[in-house]
């Protein structure tokens, strides 16, 4: 990708960046010259410290920093380290999330999945408040910033369709509750920093190919999938960060927006029939 200095001077805070979306995101940004802050905890320790070692490489400037962002101590912490280091927070892509699929997790019910539907709460929902509530003051001292509230089209969906397999109570309720905080934060901060939403379909690397759960589908459910899908085909992470990167940098009049970004999957699942004759006669 070519580089350039567009964001030179700006900093973006892009967590989930050891996932194949929020790498792609941070990685956009990282391309246009910003400064990245890459919060990391442990439940991925080998992909950390291939995203470490790939952008170390790629001569950018960014700090990594430990941090549960479901605990508001330890966010805290994180957005006073990003003060101290930069002084300025310009983009909060609130990329975090957790979600069971019912493919490889199955019933809340198992013993297994206690503590399942408090952790998708807490991921998808709780940790997005903790890093908008503490990146507050930094966001509303750069007068031009945005926030991209990245959720899921099982909001709508829920656990019903060919995407039943993928998609489970908790992580979809989880996931409709985003949309509040995206009206009511982009009320909050306007005029100053624009809040919008994305609602991802199936793509690669989170509910598509790339994932367990996909890998254990029959092919007769991929194909139902696929089908429910305008576009045809799954995305891809890159078309997900360029549309981030447009959102929240060059869509300067667009907030409080709740766009899907799916490939059509929501208009999906109906055909459109051919025209009847009708009955009416002497019609020009």
């Amino acid at each position: 990708m070519k580089k350039t200095e567009e964001l030179l001077g700006r900093v973006a805070l892009v967590p989930g960046a050891c996932r194949p979306v929020g790498r792609a995101i941070a990685h956009r940004f990282a391309s246009h010259g910003a400064s990245l802050v890459l919060p990391v905890f442990d439940d991925w320790p080998e992909s950390n410290q291939e995203m470490e070692r790939e952008f170390s490489a790629s001569d950018c400037d960014f700090i990594c920093l430990p941090c549960d962002l479901t605990s508001a101590d330890q966010t805290r912490q994180l957005l006073a380290e990003v003060k101290s280091r930069y002084g300025a927070l310009h983009y909060l892509i609130n990329n975090i999330e957790r979600g069971g699929m019912p493919v490889v997790h199955g019933s809340y019910d198992l013993e297994g999945n206690r503590d399942q539907w408090q952790l998708e709460f807490d991921t998808t929902l709780k940790a997005k408040w903790n890093l908008y509530q503490h990146s507050l003051g930094l966001l509303r001292g750069c007068k031009d910033g945005s926030v991209i509230n990245i959720s899921s089209i099982a909001a709508r969906v829920g656990r019903a369709g060919p995407a039943s397999v993928l998609f489970n109570d908790g992580y979809s309720a989880a996931n409709r509750g985003i949309i509040s905080f995206t009206k009511q934060w982009a009320k909050e901060l306007a005029p100053a920093v624009r809040v919008n939403e994305v609602m991802l379909g199936l793509i690669d690397g989170r509910h598509g190919s790339g994932t367990r759960g996909w890998s254990l589908l029959a092919e007769n459910q991929r194909q139902d999938l696929i089908g429910h899908i305008l576009a045809a085909r799954t995305g891809e992470p890159e078309e997900v960060a360029e549309f981030i990167y447009f959102l929240a940098v060059k869509a300067r009049y667009l907030t409080a927006a709740v766009v899907p970004f799916d490939g059509g999957y929501l208009s999906g699942g109906s055909n459109v029939g051919d025209m009847p004759d009708g009955i009416v006669e002497g019609s020009s």
